[in-house]
């Protein structure tokens, strides 16, 4: 019997064996390849009395008294420190008409912020060999290289010097960025239908560029959507389906979404958003039919902005992003280093870098979104902190809002910046 127990040992040791041995044989992959990290989802568990700080009160009240100057009806805030999240809450009403208060998980348009997912997408293609940031986009070998673009850029021999960098930094020079003109669009083009980016596509590149790509630079969000079209044409899948697969759940982000239009649409736990009283409150709904519509709520058609402003995240899940792409050793980059360096590159104080706003070294980083109905602002710091706030009302001041925002950190940075308990939310 003792023998008989023996040699089966041996033979499962030996079957075992074999079986590593064939799967090495066969590419190794079964056996090299990690197993997925799994992350906490941060909009599930965090709440509002985890941030609830004798210490911090005062900021609290800083914050409330910031909101009812500019008729903010909810605003969210995270504040991480070299990787750590040491601060997720919210502030005010989340849906002040069904009585929901602002928490933390709560999801908000972050509009512009939305570009700098979109650039980490293109980074993270680089790093698959998928393209270079120096490749052409359109005519002969350009990543665009197809029948339909090459025929729309016939007009201007300049657009084959069109790299993905020069969409990237806003240095292309077209002649439009009509994302939020579609009733003007629908008109001029004579269609039957609410513009699509197909449509946008001939209006906009059927015109010769102001400029050689490369020399000057004008703030582009049609360029973000030629880049929403690249990531689709070289990873051959849906852009909201690739970032979710190749770029946000390796990060850790599990609950960021591209946005829909109207408020019956939403997600569960999304917020109502506010626009401000007076003169633009309410326009012609996007598709032309002539109804109108509060401007946050059918003024624009949110989906097909996709990476140019489309995205839906908590301030939490975008700390928690950053920490993904800020070379920072404690949470794992997605991207390399040398990526992380390509993005944040400064040039000069009139150049955009790679998805950012600004980068200047003295100032650190930062990313702005503005739409109506919301107001974003992502800061890292040089010191290796890092404030997001999102709000779900819009003010007066339009796409200047963010820079009272950034006063506000400041503000409270230097007051606050040492009350932060030691710890770490992502965990």
């Amino acid at each position: 019997m003792k023998k008989l127990k023996n040699s089966i040992i041996i033979t499962l040791i030996i079957a075992a064996a074999l079986v590593t041995a064939f799967a090495f044989i066969r590419g190794g992959s079964e056996v090299a390849e990690k197993p997925a990290k799994h992350y906490p989802k941060l909009n599930e568990i965090l709440t509002n009395e985890m941030s609830d700080i004798p210490e911090l009160e005062k900021m609290d009240a800083r914050i409330r008294r910031f909101m009812t100057k500019w008729q903010i009806k909810g605003a969210s805030l995270a504040v991480m420190r070299n990787d750590s999240l040491l601060y997720a809450k919210g502030y005010g009403w989340a849906d002040e008409e069904k009585e929901v208060k602002m928490e933390p998980g709560h999801i908000m348009r972050m509009a512009s912020v939305s570009k700098l997912l979109t650039a980490a997408g293109i980074m993270v293609l680089q790093e698959m060999d998928s393209l270079s940031i120096k490749d052409t986009v359109f005519g002969p070998g350009g990543i665009l290289d197809t029948p339909f673009f090459n025929e729309l850029v016939a007009c201007d021999r300049n657009y084959k010097r069109v790299t993905v960098e020069h969409l990237l930094r806003h240095q292309v020079g077209f002649r439009r960025d009509p994302l939020f003109s579609s009733v003007d669009v629908k008109n001029q083009l004579g269609l039957d239908h609410a513009p699509t980016k197909e449509d946008y596509y001939r209006l906009v590149l059927s015109k010769k560029l102001r400029w050689v790509p490369g020399t000057s630079q004008k703030y582009s969000n049609f360029g973000y959507l030629l880049l929403s079209e690249i990531i689709e044409h070289v990873s051959g899948m849906p852009y909201e389906e690739f970032m979710k697969k190749k770029v946000l759940k390796p990060a850790g982000c599990y609950d960021m979404h591209i946005g829909e239009i109207y408020y019956k649409d939403r997600r569960s736990n999304e917020v109502r958003y506010y626009t401000h009283e007076g003169d633009g409150k309410y326009v012609e709904e996007y598709t032309g039919s002539g109804k109108m519509v509060e401007r946050c709520y059918g003024g624009t058609n949110l989906p097909l902005l996709s990476g140019a402003g489309a995205w839906c995240a908590s301030p939490a899940e975008i700390a928690r992003f950053v920490a993904s792409i800020d070379g920072d050793p404690i949470v794992e980059d997605i991207i390399s280093y040398e990526s992380v360096c390509q993005m944040v590159d400064y040039v000069d104080n009139a150049t955009f870098s790679l998805g950012w706003n600004d980068t200047a070294p003295a100032s650190g980083w930062s990313r702005t979104g503005t739409l109506a109905g919301t107001s974003a602002l992502v800061k890292r710091f040089p010191d290796g902190e890092c404030w997001v706030m999102i709000t779900n009302t819009s003010t007066y001041r339009g796409p200047r809002f963010p820079k009272y925002t950034d006063a506000l950190f400041k503000e409270c940075r230097k007051l606050y910046s040492d009350k932060f308990p030691k710890r770490n939310m992502f965990e």
